[in-house]
């Protein structure tokens, strides 16, 4: 089977859930750059980082929330192919906010689907997550033949969602239309760790722990590994698997490729985080790169621990008495206490520690969240 560049993208429209964000931004301007008739995103935010970008460029930009089912008829009524990008609770303190996370992920993705079987559009591509498969065991080499993680094993509301959603889509292949003599094909794209310009979830978090001087320290060593995505790589396999839904391909019509498949994605070769990511990072802003230091268990659950605190107490960081309890000059105090806690919390090794990445990004949560709060009024 050989297609051309821009097989069933040329004269169609797309519509782009959570196209304001870093991958979706990126996978609109794609789509435009190969002919796409119409581009438009649907997304809960009126800016982003590339919202100017992708209205100068033709990109519909529709305000609507994934939530609302009258949102996702407005945004999908006559579109070829949905792209659904939009979800919640990755990381942070959206973690917590459980009820929201299973609207959005469960919810949402349940709205797209119906909407698309009631308008008879033939392709959705869904954008998944590895942790559908992973549950904080290593695996080696694993693939797609992987079984679900346990549903009742999730730690995280965002895994069990997603975990939820990937196979609601997969099940609805193949779905036929209720107004039109067409099938729903359907597939789910699970990409590794994404990085790449522009990025927003783990490069500025670093980026200002180092600034502050607080970067002294890595976690576990060189044979920890994980895999990465380019972001340019990812918006490809994207369109790929939306190349692999057609239904009208030569030797294959009626039977896509990728219906009801899951793939995942990334560059192809594992990597340390700390290596890959992070000295170069360092270095390239000049900054000191952290010696390796050993860290025991009970201080990987201390860590643990501080930031569930930072995660629990977030939502009453506004009110009041709050603010009144923190008008005194605090933030220099807070590093002050940083640079004396941290290092005795890393001070012995354990080889047992596993998931030095994981681990690194949840750190660096919760330094963020201490040393940045507002302090309130300033005597």
């Amino acid at each position: 089977m050989h297609l051309s560049e821009n097989e069933g993208i040329e004269g169609k429209r797309f519509v782009v859930t959570g196209g304001f964000g870093f991958v979706g931004s990126a996978l609109c301007l794609e789509l435009m750059r190969r002919g796409a008739e119409e581009v438009r995103t649907l997304d809960s935010r009126n800016s982003s980082p590339w919202s100017a970008d992708l209205r100068q460029k033709g990109v519909r930009c529709i305000l609507g929330d994934v939530r609302q089912r009258k949102d996702v008829e407005k945004a999908l009524k006559g579109v070829d192919c949905v792209f659904h990008l939009a979800s919640y609770g990755m990381s942070s303190k959206e973690m917590l906010q459980s009820s929201l996370v299973d609207e959005v992920n469960l919810n949402g993705t349940c709205n797209v689907l119906d909407v698309c079987h009631e308008f008879g559009i033939k392709r959705l591509v869904y954008v998944s997550t590895y942790n559908v498969v992973f549950g904080g065991k290593e695996i080696i080499n694993g693939n797609e033949s992987l079984p679900y993680y346990s549903i009742d094993e999730h730690v995280d509301p965002y895994g069990r969602s997603k975990s939820i959603a990937e196979q609601l889509v997969l099940k609805s292949n193949g779905r036929p239309s209720k107004k039109r003599s067409v099938n729903l094909y359907t597939c789910a794209i699970s990409p590794a760790a994404i990085y790449g310009p522009g990025e927003e979830r783990h490069f500025p978090r670093i980026i200002s722990i180092a600034k502050m001087g607080l970067v002294f320290f890595r976690v576990g060593d060189s044979s920890v590994k994980t895999d990465w995505v380019y972001v340019d790589n990812l918006v490809l396999a994207l369109i790929l698997a939306s190349m692999g839904l057609l239904d009208d391909i030569p030797g294959r019509k009626g039977s896509p490729i990728a219906a009801g498949q899951a793939y995942f994605i990334s560059d192809g070769s594992p990597v340390n985080t700390y290596d890959f990511i992070i000295v170069p990072l360092l270095k390239s802003l000049e900054y000191d790169v952290p010696k390796l230091v050993s860290m025991s268990v009970i201080h990987y659950y201390c860590l643990d621990f501080f930031w569930l605190i930072s995660m629990l107490i977030y939502p009453w960081l506004k009110h009041q008495w709050f603010l009144v309890l923190s008008s005194f000059r605090l933030k220099s105090s807070r590093c002050f206490i940083l640079r004396i806690l941290l290092p005795w919390l890393m001070s012995s090794c354990s080889a047992s520690l596993k998931s030095s990445g994981d681990f690194f990004f949840e750190l660096c949560d919760f330094i963020y969240w201490v040393t940045t709060q507002p302090h309130g009024p300033v005597a």
